[in-house]
């Protein structure tokens, strides 16, 4: 990484180069705003050190600073001039510069302040690669059919730089696929910056979105700055203000915006992910959502299968969370039993994975030994009953004669494992220690041929006697 030195005196960038030469610092050197510029577009340094007052340029020293903040704000800027002033010197710095140093400088002053901006700029560059590391390693998980095509899926859009919708229950996993579109693209060193649209109040979204400018703290930049060269990930569109929503559609048509207080015009260049667990086309016969940023967001639209749709997905998850509870918490290393991977696959998952997530972690946090995770562990096992000696019955079941409750057992029983194994008769029925036209035979005489129990995914089938296509399904 090279140091790229602009100033119109040649005996004075002459000068720095040989000083920062002789410090080890490989450099570059411009004479004109043109030669600079073509410098930076060629290859962008590690550090500039500008002149503010340049001779016979187009753009003065104070200009190519916003240039290269608003296009390049990873590299810090140090000024220098002859005719610094403290007005000057604020300026500089409100418009983002790192330092600011007046001619005739102190070579240990200007080696001091160049080392201090490099090890910045590292200390960035080192950021920017953890965050890429971080998202990289974060890869889902899974091999359901779900899954896979939801990875086909996923594969295919890295290669573009369209816009993508993605669709799903909450905590299903959005946000772990926007970041594998991400980590799996041409864009994955640059950032992937998240926009909270549940969470960011009204009144501020556009302030956290576009920055702001002000006398006293000159420019802070906004979320959308952030993000340039990488990823916006708006998390919960549809909970976007109506009035951000226009000021948002108009980005994406521009591809740049004004930052509130301020009159320059920022460019971005940005990829676009956005999810949601609303039905917009409802929320748009609402009037709550704009057609036309629903357009321009829609562009690829993506669904994430819930848990439910992925159980046999779940002991791999629940392995993985464990695991990284493990490395990030110092939690148990615990296996699970058989009993316990059951017990997962067959419960009910309104939080989706960030639901099992959480009880991985509560249980490694509660429970006692490292030995294998048991289904008495798990949150909703039976207390003193759970060892097996002794069950209470409730409900509506203690009143039934017990033909009759053994038939809802049954039919509650089956009706768990069949969606245990996603529909699959024949694994079903080798679970389950029946043959497969026993398990037929059985589902119809308990009058299971489809279902739509409310709260739960229910299997379906045409015609369970005999039928193949059911059997694959």
């Amino acid at each position: 990484m090279s140091i790229l030195i602009v100033d119109d005196e040649k005996d004075i960038r002459e000068l720095i180069g040989d000083i920062l030469g002789d410090e080890g610092y490989t450099t570059r050197l411009a004479g004109n705003s043109d030669e600079c510029m073509n410098e930076i577009n060629a290859d962008p340094p590690a550090l500039m050190i500008l002149d503010i007052w340049l001779k016979d340029s187009r753009m003065d020293g104070i200009d190519i600073l916003k240039t290269v903040k608003r296009d390049n704000p990873d590299i810090p800027v140090i000024i220098i001039s002859g005719h610094g002033n403290i007005e000057i010197a604020v300026a500089a710095i409100k418009q983002g510069a790192y330092d600011f140093i007046e001619k005739p400088f102190n070579i240990d002053q200007l080696t001091l302040v160049v080392a201090r901006a490099m090890e910045t700029a590292r200390l960035r560059r080192e950021n920017h690669e953890l965050r890429r590391r971080d998202v990289s390693s974060s890869d889902m998980i899974g091999s359901s059919p779900a899954y896979r095509t939801l990875k086909a899926q996923l594969d295919k859009v890295t290669k573009s730089n369209g816009r993508v919708m993605l669709t799903g229950q909450p905590g299903s996993g959005k946000e772990m696929a926007a970041r594998y579109i991400h980590a799996h693209s041409s864009r994955a060193p640059a950032p992937f910056v998240t926009v909270s649209s549940a969470t960011i109040e009204p009144e501020r979204m556009e302030e956290v979105l576009f920055g702001r400018e002000t006398a006293e703290r000159g420019v802070e930049t906004g979320l959308l700055e952030q993000a340039h060269g990488g990823v916006v990930y708006f998390d919960e569109v549809g909970d976007m203000p109506g009035g951000t929503q226009s000021k948002i559609l108009r980005v994406l048509t521009e591809q740049q915006f004004s930052r509130l207080g301020g009159t320059d015009k920022v460019r971005v260049d940005l990829r676009v992910i956005s999810s949601t667990s609303r039905d917009l086309p409802a929320e748009i016969r609402a009037g709550r959502f704009r057609q036309e940023l629903f357009d321009r967001l829609n562009v690829v639209p993506i669904p994430v299968p819930s848990l439910a749709d992925r159980r046999d997905d779940i002991p791999e998850l629940a392995r993985h969370f464990v695991s990284y509870f493990h490395r990030s918490q110092g939690l148990p290393a615990r296996d699970l039993t058989t009993d316990a991977e059951a017990m997962l696959q067959t419960m009910q998952w309104p939080g989706n994975v960030r639901q099992l997530r959480n009880m991985i972690e509560r249980v490694l946090i509660l429970g006692e030994g490292s030995g294998a995770i048991d289904a008495r562990e798990l949150p909703g096992a039976e207390g003193p009953g759970a060892g097996g000696e002794t069950m209470v019955l409730g409900g509506a079941v203690a009143t039934l004669p017990l033909r009759e409750a053994r038939e809802l057992f049954e039919r509650e029983y089956l009706l768990t494992q069949i969606n245990r194994f996603g529909g699959n008769i024949s694994r079903t029925a080798s679970f389950v220690g029946m043959e497969r036209s026993a398990l037929h035979r059985k589902l119809k005489s308990l009058g299971v041929v489809t279902t739509s129990k409310s709260g739960a995914r229910s299997a379906h089938f045409e015609d369970l006697e005999g039928s193949e296509e059911a059997e694959e399904a």
